[in-house]
């Protein structure tokens, strides 16, 4: 049986791991990056059983197994599901540039989809945050193919 030191002993092991991976978009999310990359437009996929619509695309129906095909425009606006603000340091592992403090991640459901992306939201008062306000994408200058970093922010809109 164990004594009273060894069980009250936690021990703990600091280490920073640095694990650099690519993995392959495939076909659906290879469109949409595109898409975005090149037109600035948000590309979701459409369940032929339920109609409802993904983004990012994805191959199978979550809800009822079947095979999406039909690729759909969505709007670039969409609202707010739920927010966090950050005032932890942060770096870009894309750029690897900081972040400015604090910064806000919100879950954004874009207009005419049934699922939410995740993104940064420009919005410097952070008084004014609130679920089910409406936000745009803005879009960078130069594209790369990268969900992050193609897509600058969003930003609140008055509708």
């Amino acid at each position: 049986m164990a004594n009273d030191k060894e069980k009250s002993e936690i021990l703990s092991i600091s280490a920073t791991v640095d694990v650099p991976y690519n993995y392959s978009a495939g076909y659906f999310v290879s469109r949409y990056l595109t898409e975005l990359q090149e037109n600035k437009k948000f590309l979701g996929v459409k369940c032929p059983k339920c109609n409802k619509v993904y983004v990012p695309p994805r191959v199978v129906c979550r809800d009822c197994f079947v095979k999406n095909e039909e690729f759909v425009e969505v709007s670039d606006k969409g609202t707010v599901m739920a927010y966090t603000v950050t005032t932890v340091p942060y770096t870009n592992p894309n750029t690897g540039e900081p972040k400015k403090l604090p910064f806000t991640a919100a879950y954004i459901q874009l207009d005419g989809t049934d699922t939410s992306i995740m993104h940064c939201l420009e919005e410097g008062d952070e008084s004014k945050l609130k679920t089910g306000m409406r936000v745009q994408a803005v879009f960078a200058e130069s594209r790369s193919g990268d969900h992050f970093t193609d897509i600058k922010h969003f930003k609140t809109i008055e509708e």
